[in-house]
């Protein structure tokens, strides 16, 4: 019941919530909200490091209730996290939660920036942190983001004076921000970013304090406030019929990959900020106190005012389009200002008014999704007005090849359709995100100079519809999509996107070689056009051998696809290797996977990355066959199991029965099942009891933060937030002669290097004597870390519970990783065996 009145509150409130493309179909009380915000010339920058940071109730108080044209940047794209909702991981779950950010945006009114900074895992200092992303240029992105978007306000989500008290990233985003809010107006820093944009100077800087950062709410409660503002930000808004704090709710509820779906809150609620430098506040209740937000603050912006405030003290809410002449005569009067940064803003949101209250219905559709190089593509072109305001369609056009003049009277609610052909040129490069283009460092992504700070690439395809309205000439901008239906989801909108004319990509990430027996792998290769004709071939490490050389395609139809098979031949001994399809087509070389992403609550995402897969050849053995998994927030580590040998069977929760666990060697347990499986908290017993008659039950990492069971083992085992991030941190055998470090595989120190972002996370901290630690490890100038593996006897079987990032390392090919895993699910089974022979 809950997930359907969240769903309907969201249908409600946003009308492009389920997908981005969808055009706006405003209210009048929404078109009155927009008036609001067009007669406020001030602007709030909220600055934080990750997706999951930002303060959705302060940036829609600041939006909403204020009025301010507010905008996060996250310094990042999140790309270091988990994902709760499927298994993309790394760059494609930082394209997930970029377009999360955005679906939040279009609910509580903000805007979205970012920096080139790829967020590379969990950090313990600043220091680390900004070596790692390279300061300056994190710094520069910073400022520019300043210089463009033009603050008079700064707040900064934590606090920059306490390094090594929270995540690094946390604290060096607010270090970063302190730095930038002077530099800014520095015309000795940066300088080459002066030739797109201009100094500025924000007013003041905050930070959003709370009781959290002073230890608790007592604390809080005595700490002295007399330089901190306070705001009620639960308070109601009857236009929205919804309080700041549902809005803020629906929109932090876009960030599903992090499960941060939650119940809205209603009623009263304080949040702080606390003044940190600029200009002195004489106004404890107003943070713009001294900053004039009014049309008078640009040169002509007094009689764009006088017309503006009188339309919104005015309003007409049944028939908007009576305002449609006094917004024209303000455009008009806005187009002569010489304030170029408030004239571009304010430009923007009145076209967009204009276009509202006149029920302007203009879209270019196309018949496919996405085209290749020159390819020809048919268009429908609509527009429509709905109002009595005399509006003509003078012509529309692209950037390239379409130039079509019309001179149509648009009478009232009177549809046109036209049908138009487009031609692709022939050198445009294939739609995928900006900063993905190009291989980036562990700490940075790369970009052009144009495209730093957006938080998606540009839609290159878009018509401009060129009207006259009441003889005002007013161009609107339209993005080429397509628009369908499905008979069970209706009316949807995809983005146009441009695709290679073919990709290729091997069906498995990794491929495993348990021996130097070889294997079939197979090559998938899609067609982005018609009557596609060429070969494939395999790139590879000489010590490896692939038949056949080549193999021939033919592809008759577009988006068709043809799996062809080699055989890969490993060496003899152990080894490692990338290996990555060639697709050849006349004289063009392909080597990109295109990779699509497609979920309900974010606009389909096409991205396009090298494809290549890692080989590991190696010596590992293994006992038992049968692996029962039980899966949690999402990862590939049933798939990784398989390629080294195990037959492993998803378990739902409601098949948890003896009769079904009876079937196999071992549990393993996904990451984060405890956090997010509700229905766990009653199997553990029988879980547990599968362990004590012979079984073997392995728990991957949980955060000890909303558990779903106080008895994750069945003895004492208490969770803490102790972690390495260090992947090349020191591994410590505490007990050398254990079985899990012997058998059947010996563990030395060569299996953990290679390891990527972490050792591992969320270690128990405590355990009771049944428990015997396996590693230590700790990152530099920390005390050692015992908790990241632990095994205990329980009756026949083991129980062992890890922290270790296996989930990282199976993708990566960690060879150490499976060596280890193998033992872990292997332990106690030749013991099992000779018993077995005893007794008979």
């Amino acid at each position: 019941m809950q997930k359907r009145i969240l769903h309907t509150l969201i249908l409600l409130f946003s009308f492009t919530f389920s997908f981005a493309q969808k055009p706006k179909k405003p209210s009048s009380s929404e078109i009155y909200e927009s008036i609001q915000k067009l007669n406020f010339l001030g602007s709030v920058l909220y600055i934080a490091a990750h997706p999951d940071d930002e303060n959705t109730r302060l940036i829609s108080y600041m939006s909403n209730h204020i009025k301010a044209r507010t905008a996060y940047l996250s310094l990042t794209r999140g790309d270091g996290g988990q994902n709760l909702i499927g298994t993309e991981i790394r760059e494609l779950l930082g394209v997930i939660r970029t377009q999360e950010l955005l679906a939040a945006r279009r609910i509580d009114g903000g805007e979205q920036l970012f920096t080139r900074a790829n967020d590379f895992g969990y950090s313990k200092h600043p220091d680390e942190t900004l070596d790692i992303w390279d300061k300056e240029t994190v710094l520069s992105d910073v400022v520019l983001a300043i210089r463009k978007f033009k603050p008079d306000i700064i707040i900064n989500r934590f606090d920059h004076r306490t390094p090594g008290s929270t995540h690094g990233h946390h604290t060096s985003s607010a270090m970063l921000s302190f730095e930038a809010f002077d530099i800014a107006n520095d015309k000795t820093k940066f300088s080459s970013q002066l030739k797109n944009t201009s100094l500025w100077q924000p007013q003041r800087l905050f930070f959003n304090t709370n009781w959290w950062f002073y230890g608790s709410r007592e604390n809080f409660e005595k700490a002295d406030k007399s330089n901190m503002i306070n705001f009620d930000i639960g308070v109601y808004y009857p236009l929205k019929g919804l309080s700041n704090n549902e809005v803020a709710a629906l929109a932090s509820s876009q960030h599903l990959c992090q499960g941060f779906g939650r119940l809205s809150q209603r009623g009263s609620q304080q949040e702080y900020i606390e003044f940190l430098k600029g200009k002195p506040l004489t106004d404890n209740k107003n943070i713009f106190t001294g900053i004039d937000t009014s049309w008078n603050r640009i040169e002509g912006g007094k009689a764009i005012g006088d017309i503006l405030y009188e339309v919104e003290k005015t309003f007409n809410f049944v028939n908007p389009s009576d305002h449609i002449p006094q917004l024209v005569e303000a455009y008009k009067l806005l187009q002569k200002t010489k304030n170029e940064h408030w004239k571009v803003q304010k430009t923007k949101e009145l076209k967009a008014i204009i276009e509202m209250c006149a029920g302007l219905y203009l879209e270019a559709s196309a018949d496919t999704n996405w085209a290749t190089q020159a390819a020809s593509i048919n268009l429908n072109i609509e527009a429509l007005n709905r109002s009595n305001t005399a509006i003509t369609l003078v012509s529309f056009n692209n950037a390239n090849d379409l130039n079509v003049s019309k001179e149509i009277l648009l009478k009232n609610n009177v549809k046109f359709s036209f049908k138009e052909v487009i031609k692709i040129n022939s050198d445009v490069q294939p739609t995928t995100p900006y900063w993905l283009n190009e291989k980036g460092s562990l700490g940075m992504y790369k970009a052009d100079e144009k495209h730093i700070g957006l938080p998606e690439t540009p839609r290159i395809f878009n018509i401009d519809f060129n009207l006259l309205i009441n003889n005002v000439p007013i161009t609107f901008t339209k993005p080429i999509v397509q628009r369908y239906s499905k008979p069970d989801k209706g009316e949807l909108y995809r983005p146009f996107e441009i695709i290679p004319e073919a990709s290729a990509k091997l069906t498995e990430e990794v491929i495993i070689f348990k021996n130097d027996k070889q294997r079939d792998v197979a090559v998938i290769v899609k067609a982005g056009r018609d009557n596609l004709e060429g070969y494939v071939e395999l790139c590879h490490p000489k010590d490896w051998n692939i038949y056949p050389e080549k193999q021939k395609i033919n592809l008759a139809h577009k988006g068709e696809e043809q799996t062809l098979v080699f055989t890969i031949i490993p060496p003899k001994n152990q080894s490692e290797g990338y290996v990555g399809p060639i697709v050849h087509i006349n004289d063009k070389d392909y080597t990109k996977e295109l990779i699509e992403i497609n979920y309900d609550h974010i606009p389909f995402q096409t991205v396009s990355l090298p494809s290549e897969s890692k080989m590991v050849r190696l010596d590992i053995k293994k006992k038992g066959e049968n692996i029962g998994y039980i899966a949690g927030a999402g990862d590939v580590v049933p798939e990784s199991l398989n390629h080294i040998g195990y037959n492993v069977l998803t378990i739902k929760p409601e098949d948890i029965t003896p009769e079904t666990l009876n079937r196999f060697d071992a549990i393993v347990v996904g990451i984060r099942a405890y956090n997010t499986v509700e229905a766990l908290q009653f199997k553990q017993q029988i879980l547990f009891d599968f362990v004590a008659e012979g079984g073997n039950m392995i728990v991957q990492y949980n955060t000890s933060h909303r558990l779903k069971t106080d008895k994750l083992a069945p003895y004492h085992l208490k969770l803490s937030r102790d972690r390495v991030t260090d992947e090349n941190a020191e591994v410590r055998f505490l007990n050398p002669q254990h079985e899990l470090l012997n058998y059947p595989n010996k563990i030395t120190q060569q299996d953990f290097k290679g390891w990527t972002q972490e050792r591992g996370l969320y270690f128990p901290n405590e355990w009771s004597d049944e428990f015997t630690p396996i590693l230590s490890m700790n990152d530099k100038n920390e005390t050692p870390k015992d908790g990241s593996l632990l095994v205990a006897k329980h009756g026949k079987g083991h129980y062992i519970y890890t922290g270790l990032s296996f989930f990282r390392e199976f993708p990566e090919g960690v060879s150490g990783a499976y060596r280890l895993f193998a033992n872990m699910l292997s332990i106690g089974k030749d013991h099992l065996k000779q018993e077995a022979k005893l007794n008979d």
